[in-house]
């Protein structure tokens, strides 16, 4: 494959500080890096503040822009809807103005939960119909994306990485003999180490349009299963919970499993392998 390495250097990563975004500079090691807070010397931005981030594009004049921002806590979405849809949805209309006049290609990461996980195993063609305001304010940022011809839509499920997350919060009970509550349902969890590869090559392929980069399909309680395997601690302490038994302010889709594979004939790393999605956790 042809790599474009001499413009690794005019990209500009929004969310450098999360756990995909910097895994993202470590691929792209030249790239300016928009922090959300950060430590003197860093570029920082409130997402938020629009004026600032079409500042930052129209004065950066990057080649590719990678926006990985997003306000994923689904239930805090849910019960403050005006700083999700700002974030998650009207920040990316921004994005989408500057780049347009800087010519910058964009690529934007989206997220299972647009779907309402009543089928699973999503293409990257099947409607959208999202359960909750986290999907729908997505979805919107999808859609302002789209309208942008120069644009790439990774579609992905379930990222974890250094951060708090379902797998990392399994491993850490488990280590610690502790019991391990999954919720019944199904998606498609992958290591933000493998979703930055594979964004690398699908942007030196300079890919246009929806492609879902995800794990395979998965019930929580059999990824948890795995996780225990992995450290070979016991799991009789895995216990399984109805949907129903949960008291979340947002409804969560039961199989929100994406369809991986468009991008599997698209890229050469095995992002899809669960066996090293979950090397790279239990060896963190």
């Amino acid at each position: 494959m042809a790599e474009n390495k001499s413009e690794r250097g005019n990209v500009l990563i929004f969310g450098a500080g999360g756990q995909l975004g910097s895994e993202l500079m470590k691929l792209f090691p030249e790239a300016t890096g928009v922090y959300h807070t950060g430590s003197e010397g860093n570029l920082t931005l409130d997402i938020t503040n629009f004026v600032r981030l079409e500042d930052i594009i129209l004065k950066k004049r990057p080649k590719v822009i990678i926006n990985t921002v997003a306000l994923t806590n689904v239930d805090k979405c849910e019960t403050e809807k005006g700083i999700a849809n700002k974030i998650n949805a009207e920040s990316v209309r921004h994005i989408v103005r500057a780049a347009a006049v800087s010519r910058s290609y964009l690529v934007h990461v989206s997220t299972d939960y647009v779907f309402d996980g009543a089928d699973g195993m999503y293409k990257e063609n099947s409607i959208p119909n999202p359960i909750n305001f986290y999907g729908l304010s997505k979805l919107l940022g999808d859609w302002a994306a789209q309208s942008y011809d120069d644009s790439l839509i990774v579609r992905t499920s379930g990222v974890f990485g250094y951060k708090s997350n379902y797998p990392r919060f399994v491993l850490s009970q488990l280590k610690e003999g502790k019991e391990v509550k999954a919720v019944e349902s199904f998606y498609s969890p992958i290591h933000a180490k493998l979703l930055a590869e594979a964004i690398l090559e699908l942007t030196e392929l300079r890919r246009t349009g929806i492609v879902n980069v995800s794990g395979p399909r998965i019930s929580r309680y059999d990824l948890a299963v795995k996780i225990a395997e992995k450290i070979s601690a016991p799991t009789d302490k895995i216990f399984e919970l109805d949907q129903s038994q949960m008291k979340w302010p947002a409804s969560r889709p039961y199989d929100s499993s994406l369809d991986n594979t468009l991008s599997r004939r698209l890229i050469d790393n095995k992002f899809y392998d669960i066996d090293l999605n979950l090397d790279l956790l239990a060896g963190a």
